[in-house]
C-alpha cells in the first residue's frame, strides 16, 4: 500500500478518534457540573473572566515587543496597565448599580462587544499615545465584569456550593491568562498587532451567547440545583437561609443591630450602599485581603515573563512554557480551593470559607521565597507552582464568603465598591514593579528579582488580615440574614 493512500486512510480515522474524545471529555464535564443548564452558565461566565485576563497578561507578555516599537520603558508598561486598572475601578461603580437594577446578562453581553472594539483599536495604534487612550476605553467596559459575573453567581447558584462555583469561573480568568503569556504571547514576538486582534475576534461571539443567556431570579430563589442536591422546598417569599446562616442561627449569633437593613435595599443610592458595604467589618477586611493577593498577581501579569527568562537565563519561548506550567498550577489552586471551604460549611464549621483561604494565603508567601531566589529554572519550577496554587487557592472560598455576609439585593453595588477599591490598590502594581525595578535597583535582572521579594509584603499582609476576618465574619453572616429576612422581596421584571 503506497504512503499517499495509508495517509488518506489514517487521517479520517485521527479525526474520528479526537472528535470521540472531544465528545467523551464533553459528557464528562457535564455530568460533573450538573448538566446542561449549569454547565453553559459556568463556561460562560469563566469566559468573559478569562477575556478579560488574557488582554491584561498580553500587555505584559509582549512587553519587549511593545518597548522596541513604541520606544518605551518599564514604567510605561507598568502605565498602560495602571491606567486600565484604574479607570476600570472608576467604572465599575455605575456597573456595580446597573447590576442590582437592569438584565444583568444583556448589560454584561453589550458591554464585552465594546471589549472587542477596544482590542482591535488597540491593534491599529501608531503611538503610545493611542494605545494608551485605547487602554482607558478598554478599562472602562472590562470594568462590568466584577459586579455582573458576582451577582449571577450568587442568583444562578446555590449557596452551599458557591466556593466550587467560583473555583471553577476563577479557572477561566487563569485560563484567559495563560492564553495571554503563551499562545498571544508567543504571537506578539511575530506582531503585537496580531496578539490584540486574536484576542478580539472571541468577543463578539461570546458576547452572543451572552445575549441569550436567561436572567436569574434574584435573591436566589430559581438557583440551579446539582442533580444531587436534595429536593427544594416550595419558594417562599422568604429568601433562602444558606449553611453558614443557619449555622450562625444554630449557635446563637446575634446579628449587628445597627447594621440589620430595614428598608427596601434597590431604593438605596450608590452613596448610602457605599457607606453600608464598608460599615461591614468583615467586608473591609476581605476587600483589603483581595487587593494585596491581586496586587502582586497584577505584577507578576505583567513582568512575569520577563522575570522569567531574566533570573534564570532562559529563552523567552521557554520562559512563556514555564509560565504556563505555573498557571495551570494556580488552575488547580482555584478548582481545589472552592470545595474545602464548602465542605467545611457543610459539617458545621462555620468559619470553613475564611479559614481556608488564610491558610493558603500564608503558603503562598513562605512558597514564593526559595522560588525567587533560586537561579535554576528546575529548582524553582516546584516551588513557584505550589506558590502559584496556593496564592489562587484562596480566592474562591473568599468570593463565596463575600456573598455570604451581603443581602443579595445588594451583591452588585458591593462588588462594585470592592472592585473599585481593590482594583485601585492592584492598579498602581504594575507601574511600582517597574518603577521600582528601574529607580530603586537599577534595572535589569537583580532589579526585579529584589522588586519582587518586596512586593511579598502584601501577600503577607493577605493573610494576617483573613486570620483576623475568623472573628468577624460570624457576626456579620447573621446580620446579613437578618437584614435579608426584613428586606422587601425583588420583583424580577427582566428575566
Amino acid at each position: 500500500m503506497t504512503r499517499p493512500r495509508i495517509e488518506r486512510r489514517a487521517l479520517p480515522a485521527a479525526a474520528a478518534l479526537i472528535g470521540k474524545a472531544g465528545r467523551a471529555g464533553s459528557r464528562r464535564l457535564t455530568t460533573a457540573l450538573g448538566g446542561a443548564e449549569r454547565t453553559r452558565v459556568i463556561v460562560l461566565l469563566a469566559a468573559v473572566l478569562g477575556l478579560s485576563s488574557a488582554d491584561a497578561a498580553t500587555v505584559g507578555a509582549a512587553a519587549t515587543q511593545l518597548r522596541h516599537a513604541l520606544h518605551i520603558s518599564n514604567t510605561d508598561i507598568g502605565l498602560l496597565v495602571t491606567v486600565t486598572s484604574l479607570i476600570a475601578a472608576l467604572a465599575s461603580l455605575p456597573f456595580g448599580v446597573l447590576a442590582d437594577r437592569v438584565r444583568r446578562t444583556w448589560t454584561l453581553g453589550a458591554a464585552i462587544v465594546l471589549w472587542g472594539a477596544a482590542m482591535i483599536w488597540s491593534a491599529t495604534v501608531g503611538s503610545f499615545g493611542e494605545l494608551l487612550l485605547a487602554r482607558v476605553f478598554l478599562g472602562g467596559v472590562t470594568a462590568a465584569a466584577g459586579p455582573l459575573v458576582a451577582s449571577l453567581v450568587g442568583d444562578y447558584f446555590p449557596a452551599a456550593e458557591r466556593g466550587r462555583i467560583y473555583g471553577y469561573i476563577l479557572a477561566g480568568e487563569l485560563a484567559g491568562a495563560g492564553v495571554g503569556f503563551a499562545v498571544t504571547g508567543d504571537i506578539a514576538t511575530l506582531s503585537w498587532r496580531a496578539a490584540f486582534v486574536i484576542l478580539a475576534l472571541p468577543a463578539f461571539a461570546l458576547a452572543w451567547l451572552m445575549f441569550k443567556l436567561p436572567e436569574p431570579e434574584r435573591g436566589g430563589r430559581s438557583a440551579l440545583a446539582h442533580p444531587s442536591a436534595p429536593a427544594k422546598e416550595a419558594p417562599t417569599a422568604k429568601p433562602p437561609e444558606t449553611d453558614a446562616q443557619r449555622l450562625a442561627r444554630e449557635h446563637g449569633i446575634e446579628p449587628d443591630p445597627e447594621l440589620v437593613l430595614t428598608r427596601d435595599p434597590r431604593r438605596m443610592s450608590l452613596l448610602a450602599a457605599t457607606r453600608y458595604v464598608l460599615g461591614i467589618r468583615t467586608n473591609i477586611v476581605l476587600i483589603a485581603a483581595s487587593a494585596c493577593g491581586y496586587y502582586f498577581l497584577a505584577g507578576v501579569q505583567t513582568f512575569g515573563v520577563e522575570f522569567v527568562t531574566r533570573q534564570y537565563g532562559i529563552a523567552q519561548a521557554l520562559g512563556t512554557l514555564v509560565l504556563l506550567v505555573v498557571g495551570a498550577g494556580a488552575i488547580g489552586g482555584v478548582l481545589a480551593g472552592g470545595a474545602p471551604g464548602d465542605l467545611l460549611l457543610r459539617r458545621g464549621y462555620l468559619k470553613g470559607r475564611i479559614l481556608v483561604s488564610s491558610v493558603a494565603a500564608s503558603a503562598a508567601v513562605v512558597l514564593f521565597v526559595p522560588a525567587i531566589f533560586t537561579r535554576s529554572a528546575v529548582t524553582a519550577l516546584p516551588y513557584i507552582t505550589l506558590a502559584a496554587l496556593a496564592l489562587s487557592a484562596q480566592n474562591p472560598p473568599l468570593d463565596a464568603a463575600r456573598l455570604d455576609i451581603m443581602v443579595p439585593l445588594l451583591w452588585g453595588r458591593a462588588e462594585g465598591v470592592r472592585t473599585f477599591l481593590r482594583t485601585t490598590a492592584q492598579a498602581l502594581a504594575p507601574l511600582l514593579f517597574g518603577a521600582v525595578s528601574d529607580y530603586v535597583f537599577g534595572g535589569g535582572r537583580s532589579g526585579l528579582q529584589w522588586t519582587f521579594a518586596i512586593m511579598l509584603l502584601p501577600l503577607a499582609a493577605s493573610a494576617y488580615l483573613l486570620y483576623r476576618a475568623l472573628g468577624t465574619y460570624p457576626r456579620d453572616v447573621a446580620t446579613a440574614a437578618a437584614s435579608g429576612a426584613r428586606a422587601p422581596r425583588a420583583r424580577e421584571t427582566l428575566a
